[in-house]
């Protein structure tokens, strides 16, 4: 148990490492290979492609062979496409590891929320357990942009070493780990999955998460951009989105376990959803980085719930074939990212300062998804 536990949290922690990369290192390629907002929405919505290819594609894989499968080839391909990103020459090749990157990510995401109802503790509930290993996404993500801003000087190569060696060390604990055995009760049907896709809860469980990905991914990648052209220094505005978003996110997942053993977690999805959208609104507002701080701070606890647990409610409602379920919701969420992240870059075009009008698509997603989870 003590080693799945901290193979799932790792793996969890590489993950919020991963979704805090681009938007970290954005500024530092945007100067070294020129980049517009509109190449930058590219290289994101590459990066979402890629995660909505490992998501579908790992769960079938992991109700056949196993988590472990899913989970070691996600973690590989992350480390390999660090690496890569660290030798780039170009916008293309940037392009092209963002891809990788997304496809071993979305496998990851896929394999380490396969663990959490396997890993029991009394006090907490399953929707609980899927939070309290989910705020080490947000440690990840804490993580990312301080160690970058604060210890390499946003240096974008020594951040990627240092995440690629982060990775392969899990990789290496995932290995001599023992994970649960497949569950056996499906193999890759198109006509299972088809049924799957039409269940109306899966249904509505994917629209959560393709709503709430634009909005998340959305604060990763898009946040530093937008404080630096409304005048912020960047090394100030990467510690915003650490000490503020990625701190939040933490914080909330933290405080929200134990309210779900009381409160049934569709509810929490609704309050959440109304949470985000006022205070993405109030961060867009702000008009100095100490407010924008703690105005992103807040939006991070208001989105903290969300992600971990739509994914413990598929994981309850759809158990026989839990992994593939979890997969379509997931490939649902990157969709999310593939169609925001070109919308954001199209309405900002070429002048950075646009992003502040671009990013209105975050509060608006957030009271479209409390419309949806009221559904559920």
């Amino acid at each position: 148990m003590l080693m799945l536990t901290i193979a799932a949290v790792l793996a969890i922690f590489v993950y919020g490492m991963i979704a805090a990369m681009l938007g970290t290192i954005l500024p530092d390629l945007s100067k070294k290979f020129s980049l517009s907002p509109k190449q930058n929405g590219t290289i994101a919505m590459g990066q979402a492609i890629g995660l909505m290819i490992g998501s579908f594609l790992a769960g079938p894989l992991m109700d056949m062979q196993g988590v472990k499968a899913g989970l070691l080839l996600g973690l590989a391909l992350v480390a390999a496409a660090l690496l890569g990103l660290k030798t780039s020459k170009g916008y293309l090749m940037v392009a092209a590891f963002m891809v990788m990157l997304g496809i071993g990510g979305g496998a990851i995401v896929n394999g380490a929320n396969g663990l959490p109802p396997f890993i029991k503790l009394e006090a907490l509930t399953t929707a609980g357990m899927f939070n309290v290993l989910n705020l080490f996404f947000g440690l990840g993500g804490l993580v990312t942009p301080l160690v970058a801003a604060r210890l390499f000087q946003n240096n974008s190569s020594k951040l990627l070493l240092f995440a690629a060696t982060i990775t392969a060390a899990t990789l290496a604990m995932s290995v001599v780990t023992e994970m649960p055995a497949p569950s056996g009760k499906v193999a890759f049907d198109t006509s299972a999955v088809g049924s799957l896709i039409g269940q109306p809860a899966l249904l509505l469980l994917s629209l959560t998460l393709f709503l709430y990905v634009a909005c998340e991914v959305g604060v990763w990648n898009w946040l530093v951009r937008h404080l630096i052209a409304q005048g912020v220094a960047e090394s100030k505005a990467l510690t915003i989105l650490s000490l503020g978003f990625a701190l939040g996110l933490l914080v909330g997942r933290v405080a929200v376990s134990p309210v779900l053993s009381s409160v049934a977690p569709e509810r929490v999805l609704v309050g959440a959803a109304l949470l985000m959208a006022v205070t993405t609104y109030m961060v867009l507002r702000s008009s100095s980085p100490s407010a924008a701080q703690g105005l992103v701070f807040l939006a991070g606890i208001a989105m903290a719930p969300v992600f971990p647990t739509t994914l413990a409610i598929v994981s309850a409602r759809f158990t026989g074939m839990a992994a593939t379920a979890t997969g379509i919701a997931l490939t649902a969420g990157w969709l999310g990212l593939v169609v925001s992240s070109p919308i954001i870059g199209g309405i900002a075009g070429d002048d950075p300062k646009g992003l502040k009008k671009a990013l209105l698509l975050l509060p608006v997603a957030s009271v479209i998804m409390a419309a949806v989870c009221m559904a559920l």
